[in-house]
């Protein structure tokens, strides 16, 4: 019989439910609870534990019941707040979403999938810092011509001091990839797309570590710039692109700023694709738009690729194991 856990995740505490026996128990969120949850849940032998990702203050339980063996998975928030209320648990306390995350994992059954390793974590760590301290600057920069008196002297003092610290990120993030050979020739690849910088490049190797191992939907799909569908009948609405993080999705979107496309031929993201300038809705608000009803619109003949290509038609692709980036 499967044993499926599912631990609510609080910064102060673990709520932690099992589905087949209804046992609740609850540890604290730091290093003696994460050895005291091991030590309760090994026994068990669970089919999976499954957490939300709560903004970070997950993953350090998640890494010690990743190097116990234990299989954990990680799921999105939105996806298990529309199970439950999908089936009528509409309440909300840390162990009722425990238990609503054991309910879940019982009939998802989510798919248990390897942890990145501390160097990939790392320098994802480091591609969140970087976005961190870019929305930081430009913030400050926003903020400069509204302000007044002695804190107008302040505001440039702290940008110059965020632009520093946005340099010294980009040379860590340097360095980390010219120490991996592996990386280094994955960036080298990801470079010889046209229109692909290092922040970009960077971002999907430590965001994106299925890229090369998955087809070209799937990592579309993953990387959150697959036009979903939405029609019925006779009826086809407006696609868009979404679903992905801030990091991977912003990236491809051309929206960390900060880096230039060099020149020659056409961008690996088209400019109508770039997030907040082309539309409005979805994830980074982009759009593919697609023939309309014909009772409502006029018809026209612009397909998906035509009107807003998110990927161009540049394919990199090297032997066996070598990364591969195609048109969508």
């Amino acid at each position: 019989m499967s044993c499926w856990i599912g631990i609510d995740v609080a910064k102060a505490v673990l709520d932690g439910v099992v589905r087949t026996t209804g046992e609740v128990v609850q540890f604290p969120n730091d290093a003696t609870g994460h050895t005291a949850l091991v030590a309760w849940a090994t026994p068990l032998a669970p089919t999976g534990l499954v957490l939300e990702a709560t903004g970070g203050y997950e993953r350090a339980v998640v890494l010690a019941l990743a190097a116990a063996g234990l299989p954990v998975v990680v799921v999105h928030p939105r996806q298990v707040r529309d199970f439950a209320r999908s089936t009528g648990h509409l309440a909300k306390t840390d162990r009722l979403d425990a238990a609503v995350l054991a309910l879940f994992a019982e009939r998802v059954q989510p798919a248990v999938r390897p942890l990145s390793d501390a160097a990939t974590a790392a320098l994802a760590e480091l591609i969140t810092r970087r976005r961190q301290v870019r929305d930081m600057l430009t913030m400050e920069k926003n903020r400069l011509p509204l302000v007044r008196t002695r804190v107008r002297r302040d505001v440039p003092a702290h940008s110059t001091w965020l632009e520093r610290r946005l340099d010294d990120t980009d040379d860590a993030l340097r360095r980390a990839i010219e120490a991996s050979p592996v990386w280094r020739g994955q960036e080298e690849l990801l470079r010889s797309v046209p229109g692909m910088g290092p922040v970009v490049s960077r971002t999907l190797l430590a965001l994106l570590p299925e890229l090369g191992h998955l087809n070209r939907k799937q990592i579309a799909a993953l990387a959150g710039v697959a036009p979903l569908a939405r029609e019925s009948g006779t009826w086809h609405g407006r696609r868009t692109v979404g679903g992905a993080g801030p990091g991977a999705a912003r990236a491809v979107h051309g929206r960390l700023g900060g880096e230039s496309a060099p020149s020659g031929p056409p961008c690996a993201v088209h400019p109508a694709a770039r997030g907040g300038e082309a539309g409005h809705g979805g994830a980074g608000g982009v759009h593919a738009q697609t023939p309309r009803h014909p009772q409502c619109h006029a018809p026209h003949r612009d397909t998906v690729a035509d009107r807003r290509g998110l990927i161009s038609k540049t394919v990199a692709e090297r032997s066996e194991g070598s990364l591969c980036l195609e048109a969508w």
